[in-house]
């Protein structure tokens, strides 16, 4: 059975050879940045085209930016598959696609990158790195003391692609590494797993807590006033999820008040950040422009991803990072 693969046309451009390498039974369409449809030498509109298999890439999102991308995917008339550059599925668009008949499977591309984004931040607090620049400016001969990651205890919050990367670096570092997830059951790379019942239990142990779930109606806010009441003097919180799972007042008093040192911030409720946020000049925060999954091997990961699941969609074979439909 012939079935149709639909992506931007920048995309095809990008992975159009080798994606014939592959042999598979495919007829192609492609969309441009006004979403019209070029499929078997017509023009459609989008509303009359079936886009069967749907890669939403990078090439796309760069060309159309995301808001048009995401409405044209809106406009075609089904989609069987939706794959997403996307490891969190809490934009709406995903309900509303969800809701049209699509299967969505989501990105497991950013797991590397985001973990050694998290390593990078925690070293440079856990290390006096600006102090030995400055004595060597000075050319001082002076000990610089730091702290091991291997005296630490890390608890993780969601064990997805980019929290089961970081558990694997860490226990590698020598940490002590608990980790939070829907089930309950062990990892190999954590010490103790639990659900999010057993907060109370871990948060008072924590040296650094990494917040890599997804935004849920359970999670949202669940970073709170009691949330850090629990965790012990001088911690580290790392964000790296959705800015929503923060409540910035509460993060405030909590660095404030001691309760934590610092806090190592790439999300935000709101993207880019105001202006007048108090977290741009305070002390205790270290912030990034939602970058840490940047890294230079991200994107050979997504088309590796796509190329996989694609011949596996067009082999009647089971799908990869195939996602539960989020709730509307």
């Amino acid at each position: 059975m012939i079935r149709t693969l639909t992506l931007h046309e920048a995309a095809l451009a990008h992975i159009g050879k080798r994606l014939d390498a592959l042999g598979l039974p495919l007829e192609i369409a492609t969309f441009g940045n006004d979403g019209a449809v070029a499929f078997r030498g017509a023009a459609l509109a989008p509303g009359d085209h079936d886009a069967g298999y749907l890669w939403l890439s990078r090439q796309a999102s760069a060309a159309m930016g995301q808001p048009a991308l995401f409405d044209a995917a809106l406009a075609f008339r089904s989609v069987d598959v939706l794959q997403t550059y996307n490891a969190g599925l809490d934009h709406p668009f995903y309900a509303a696609i969800a809701a049209k008949g699509a299967r969505i499977c989501n990105s497991s591309a950013q797991g590397v990158a985001i973990a050694e984004y998290v390593f990078a931040e925690l070293l440079a607090v856990l290390h006096p790195a600006e102090r030995r620049r400055a004595l060597q400016a000075e050319r001082r001969w002076e000990l610089t003391p730091f702290r091991e990651i291997s005296q630490t205890r890390w608890l993780i919050l969601g064990h997805g692609p980019i929290g089961a990367a970081l558990a694997h670096r860490a226990k590698a570092f020598g940490a002590a590494v608990d980790v939070v997830r829907r089930s309950p059951a062990g990892t190999a790379d954590a010490d103790r797993a639990g659900t999010l019942a057993d907060l109370p239990r871990f948060l008072p142990d924590a040296d650094i807590v990494i917040l890599a779930c997804p935004l849920t109606p359970e999670t949202r806010g669940l970073a709170g006033a009691e949330f850090f009441a629990a965790l012990k003097p001088g911690a580290i919180l790392v964000n790296v999820a959705r800015g929503a799972l923060v409540e910035t007042p509460a993060l405030l008093s909590a660095l404030d008040g001691g309760r934590l040192s610092t806090a190592i911030l790439d999300v935000f409720d709101q993207e880019p950040l105001p202006e007048e946020s108090p977290l741009w000049s305070h002390p205790g925060v270290r912030m990034t422009a939602h970058t840490s999954y940047a890294g230079d091997g991200a994107g050979g990961r997504w088309d590796a991803l796509f190329l996989d699941n694609v011949a596996r969609w067009a082999r009647d074979e089971p799908l990869a990072r195939l996602a539960e439909p989020p709730a509307a």
